[in-house]
């Protein structure tokens, strides 16, 4: 089967799983697309099976409380923040349950956790106005960068650039072997509505685009050389001004979103048209969405986690 609108719009929840109890902040699909990892705000990290749509293991973290958690490219590990006590990230072994190592040197909440796709560094962001670079097998930061105002970051495909929106206005690119020389390109999109702030910043799978998702009623989509302006997406409920994750399928052709209604909202990213808004089973808000890297399966979450997979038999599978 491929990902063609006549797919998309028939994808149908599958399974939901009601076991948190407070709201999900976080999903993350494992690259062979095998395994989702979640984290909530009732301290609960949560791995899932998703080729037989069953949790694995539920890990409780009532201490530092979790939020932002990655899989590790072991998928035996993940790294996380804290909501409590400290904004240490945590690096923890999920087959035993003990923490690895830790990461200290943000002094406010972090906001932004993303792993290498190729290696073992990792880059967060926080309140503090800074971004910092690690290495899992290093306590010690390995870069330091100050900012201006709340950082959004991302790695490129290959693990080799990453993009660093700063003060929401600025999308900065850097080379991860020459960080320190700063950055290779700056650009500036289009002037952002007043008091509206990026919440998150995407590489495309084929490294073209740059989605930018903020916490008003757009998300932008960008040139990854250029920096212009290519599509802009909307229609999506945000009165509240949500964190609401905005992400791509793993053909870089739809741009999917949660939304303050419950539903998700799916675009073309070539034509920025709408394609359809799926209903699934969520009540509240939807701030995480993301399609496997791997497999035909979306899945999204408010407290509730829902998978989702197309209904169409793929002998009805069609072009549009």
């Amino acid at each position: 089967m491929r990902l063609v609108q006549s797919v998309v719009k028939s994808m149908k929840v599958a399974k939901k799983y009601t076991e948190n109890t407070d709201e999900i902040n976080n999903i993350g699909f494992s690259h062979d697309g095998m395994s989702m990892i979640t984290s909530s705000a009732d301290d609960q990290i949560i791995i899932y099976d998703c080729e037989k749509g069953t949790q694995k293991r539920t890990i409780n973290s009532k201490k530092y409380g979790v939020d932002l958690v990655q899989f590790c490219s072991n998928k035996g590990q993940a790294v996380h923040a804290s909501t409590k006590e400290n904004d240490i990230i945590r690096y923890i072994s999920l087959a035993e349950n003990k923490y690895i190592r830790y990461f200290a040197g943000h002094t406010k909440k972090v906001v932004t956790l993303c792993m290498n796709p190729s290696d073992d560094t990792f880059l967060s962001g926080s309140m503090d106005k800074t971004i910092r670079l690690w290495d899992l097998r290093s306590n010690n930061c390995q870069g330091l960068m100050n900012l201006s105002g709340r950082p959004v970051a991302a790695f490129d495909p290959e693990g080799l650039i990453f993009a660093a929106g700063v003060n929401s206005e600025h999308v900065k690119l850097y080379d991860l072997r020459s960080f320190d020389k700063g950055p290779f390109a700056s650009f500036k999109p289009d002037p952002k509505p007043k008091d509206v702030e990026w919440t998150g910043l995407k590489f495309s799978p084929d490294g073209k685009s740059i989605l930018i998702s903020t916490s008003g009623t757009e998300i932008k989509l960008i040139d990854s050389f250029q920096g212009s302006v290519l599509q802009t997406f909307s229609g999506f409920v945000n009165s509240r001004k949500l964190s609401l994750e905005a992400s791509f399928t793993p053909d870089s052709q739809f741009v999917i979103s949660g939304s303050q209604d419950g539903r998700i909202y799916v675009w073309s990213a070539e034509s920025g048209s709408m394609v359809c808004s799926l209903n699934g089973d969520h009540k509240t808000p939807v701030k995480c969405v993301q399609f496997s890297p791997r497999h035909m399966m979306m899945a999204s979450a408010c407290s509730i986690m829902c998978f989702w997979l197309p209904s169409l038999d793929e002998d009805e599978d069609a072009d549009e």
